[in-house]
């Protein structure tokens, strides 16, 4: 059995590289820009990412600095979930796909679309 330690000065989620270019490369030139990460019910194992370009952080979200005019809001309800989780940006044939890598994720669905935690 092991500890786990709650360090609220933690950074909830990381950003590689990759996935930073990208998010910088599809927001609005010349904006302060927000990623809004939060989580809905849906799929066959319970949850499912949610990314969104926003105006502003909802009341509650946690904020995280990424660059100069980029930021991520996480959705209240949603930090427990994601906790830990470095967000990536892999190439899957021709395709690029955003990745979430949560270490709290104990089953997936066979597609990709849905993950539940304990």
């Amino acid at each position: 059995m092991s500890v786990a330690t709650y360090d609220p000065s933690a950074t909830p989620v990381t950003v590689t590289d990759k996935a930073l270019k990208y998010f910088e490369k599809n927001k609005t030139s010349g904006v302060q820009s927000v990623i809004r990460l939060s989580t809905e019910t849906r799929g066959c194992t319970g949850y499912a990412y949610v990314l969104d370009f926003v105006p502003a952080p909802e009341e509650g979200d946690a904020l995280l600095t990424l660059s100069d005019g980029l930021s991520m809001a996480i959705d209240q309800d949603t930090l427990a979930l994601v906790r830990g989780t470095e967000i990536d940006l892999v190439t899957e044939g021709i395709n690029q796909v955003v990745k979430f890598n949560n270490p709290n994720v104990v089953s997936e669905c066979g597609c990709g679309e849905s993950f539940s935690v304990s």
